[in-house]
């Protein structure tokens, strides 16, 4: 019998809100672990690296990263005694740090393949990545990509509730066929990046 990977949440700038795809798995996959950045609001690579490398050292299995935005780009970061750790990784609507001041903190953004499977989710409409940008770390990181059309920075402003499509591919890296108990969906739409 294999051990089941802990799934690891890791939110981009200014956090998830509790509508967010993010915060919905977290609440609901049992054992999901949610990386805390101690500044969610002004990122700095070094502490945000460091927070997310110590969250998958702690856990005692591999770990599936469901990462979004700069948590994306924190993630593709990680050094190779941490990578080596991680089975897989899904990657939403990655960051362009290039294209926010704010963010330039985690640019130039790595191109180099990483160690584990993995796949992109870009949006055609993403306000703060193209969609052409998010294809080019795809090839550069070796992921799979996978092209969803007009669904902005596939946050909660998205409407995408707990995100079927989403938690299909987060089975594929977990490796699992058994379906997670989500919460009925409900009309409102929170804020989170």
């Amino acid at each position: 019998m294999s051990i089941q990977p802990t799934l690891l949440i890791v939110p981009g700038w200014h956090n998830s809100g509790p509508s967010h795809w993010q915060s919905l798995w977290a609440d609901h996959i049992p054992g999901t672990v949610r990386v805390q950045q101690t500044d969610w609001d002004r990122p700095s690579k070094l502490a945000w690296v460091n927070t997310l490398a110590q969250a998958v050292l702690q856990q005692p299995s591999p770990v599936v990263v469901a990462a979004h935005s700069l948590g994306c780009i924190a993630t593709v970061y990680l050094p190779p005694e941490v990578a080596q750790r991680i089975q897989g990784a899904l990657l939403v609507a990655p960051a362009d740090p290039e294209r926010r001041g704010v963010l330039a903190d985690f640019s130039p953004v790595p191109f180099q393949a990483l160690p584990y499977r993995s796949i992109v989710v870009a949006s055609s409409n993403d306000p703060f990545c193209s969609v052409r940008t998010a294809g080019a770390y795809a090839r550069a990181w070796g992921s799979e990509m996978m092209r969803l059309p007009n669904a902005g920075h596939i946050n909660a402003d998205s409407g995408l509730g707990e995100w079927p499509l989403g938690l299909a591919l987060l089975q594929t890296l977990m490796g699992t066929h058994q379906p997670w108990e989500m919460p009925r969906a409900t009309s409102e739409c929170g804020q989170g990046s």
